[in-house]
């Protein structure tokens, strides 16, 4: 302790101060004269990142999409923290469709988890806002979400070794212990500024089993269907993308959609449906392919009259083709992600064209490494009419009308859809039986009379042409 007498008066305590104070300034001075500014810049920022505190977290920032194509783990990171939400969360969203177990959670946006992993503490939070984003055509913004994981910094080998390979296996397990089907179909979201997959549950109960089809077609496509998904080695072994495209063609109701739903229900696969109408160029098409997930069948119904491709049209000069090819599909974009290099970008899918008019179509889409099953979905026969009396009618034995049934089938163009329209139409089996000859016997008539008509045409134009 200082006595009194020992302390320093304040007028010297002035002095010490002002001579510091002059001295660093002179020091300053030097400094700025000796030493040029990007010299003393660079030494300001190397002292700077010596001594500064640093931190001793670490974020990892886990987006929705990579480039053009979605996160793989962060979908799995929403599924796995669906069962992490506890009462200390107060806002979370939660939903249920009608074929789901139970009800679903999801955290809202600003909301975070604390979860725990062999000692290490884990903070997640979920974060979700508008950006800015030029588009000429729909708008000026767009959502973005991500997912950031907060732990201590020593932690990043395990963090990254272990925990997240096992959120990725939890949240695979979790999807298929309550494995819903979903169909996909385009949301033109204006909000957003461009086109979306939006999805609903996949409740079409059609399957290989009430199926209208012939018995050995139907087995040919079941076949297939096994060999494919049990043939992962072999596609990579001979470098070709795990892939397997079908063409269905027919008329108007022989049951193409059926069939698809068929095939979605025995692979146990979501169905996207894409209408190339609703999309504006083959950027917006890649982006959609690329986020359509493994393990899917992509369907575009009507091939023949979707789209017009504009190379496959009249060309046009200089600026307006430019102009009229900005916003439209062209038919190498298609082709290349069939078979092409973006083919490969996922697993485990097939691809589906329908048409009711195959010689339309042109034919780059029908080359051999494009369509791999060329399907012809007929008219109705008597092996699908007794599939469908089975399925309709739960008729098991042979009934008194099926042979004339079977005659009148083999002279009349009727459709499944028709065939089953006619059998809905009582539940007793002999009325609806009886209903359905009536049917036949009055198509078969209309026939008739077309032909006739034809015949009678051809014969007065060739008389014609024997006066001349």
């Amino acid at each position: 302790m200082f006595s009194v007498k020992e302390m320093p008066s304040p007028s010297s305590l002035f002095s010490a101060y002002a001579s510091l104070t002059a001295s660093m300034m002179l020091f300053r001075s030097m400094i700025n004269e000796l030493i040029p500014r990007p010299v003393r810049d660079y030494l300001f920022s190397v002292f700077c990142y010596l001594f500064k505190i640093r931190s001793k977290d670490l974020t990892l920032v886990i987006e929705e999409e990579d480039g053009i194509s979605n996160n793989q783990l962060y979908k799995a990171a929403e599924i796995f923290l669906g069962t992490k939400i506890n009462l200390s969360n107060e806002r979370i969203k939660i939903y249920k469709t009608p074929k789901e177990k139970g009800l679903k959670l999801r955290l809202e946006k600003g909301e975070k988890i604390v979860d725990n992993f062999e000692g290490i503490e884990l903070v997640w939070r979920f974060i979700c806002k508008e950006v800015e984003k030029n588009n000429e055509r729909r708008g000026s913004s767009e959502q973005q979400k991500w997912f950031e994981l907060n732990f201590v910094k020593k932690h990043k080998a395990k963090v990254l070794d272990s925990y997240i390979p096992f959120v990725l296996e939890k949240s695979n397990a979790l999807k298929e212990e309550e494995r819903v089907l979903k169909m996909y179909t385009l949301s033109d979201s204006k909000m957003y500024g461009n086109v979306r997959w939006d999805s609903i549950n996949l409740e079409h109960p059609s399957t290989f089993e009430t199926l209208a089809m012939e018995p050995d077609l139907k087995n040919a496509v079941i076949r297939d269907l096994d060999r494919f998904i049990k043939r992962k080695k072999f596609y990579k072994r001979v470098g070709r993308a795990w892939k397997r495209g079908y063409l269905l063609y027919g008329p108007p109701g022989t049951g193409k959609s059926s069939l698809v739903a068929a095939m979605a229900n025995y692979l146990k696969f979501d169905v996207y449906d894409l209408q190339l109408g609703n999309v504006m160029g083959d950027s917006e098409l890649r982006r959609l392919l690329l986020a359509t997930g493994n393990r899917s069948i992509l369907v575009i119904e009507d091939i023949d009259c979707s789209v017009d491709f504009p190379e496959r049209q009249n060309k046009q000069n200089g600026d307006d083709q430019k102009k009229h090819n900005r916003f439209h599909l062209t038919l190498s974009g298609l082709l290349n992600f069939i078979d092409g290099l973006w083919s490969s970008c996922g697993d485990e899918r097939i691809i589906v064209f329908t048409t009711n008019n195959k010689e339309k179509l042109d034919p780059a889409l029908l080359r051999p490494g494009r369509m791999d099953m060329h399907i012809h979905m007929s008219y109705c026969t008597f092996e699908g009419f007794k599939m469908l009396a089975s399925s309709y009618l739960e008729i098991t034995d042979y009934h008194q009308l099926y042979s004339e049934i079977e005659c009148l089938l083999g002279n009349v163009k009727i459709t499944p859809a028709q065939v089953a329209e006619e059998l809905m139409k009582s539940e007793d089996a002999d009325i609806a039986l009886d209903g359905l000859v009536k049917l036949l016997k009055k198509n078969l008539e209309a026939e008739e009379i077309v032909d006739e008509a034809a015949i009678n045409g051809t014969q007065e134009a060739r008389n014609g042409e024997d006066s001349v």
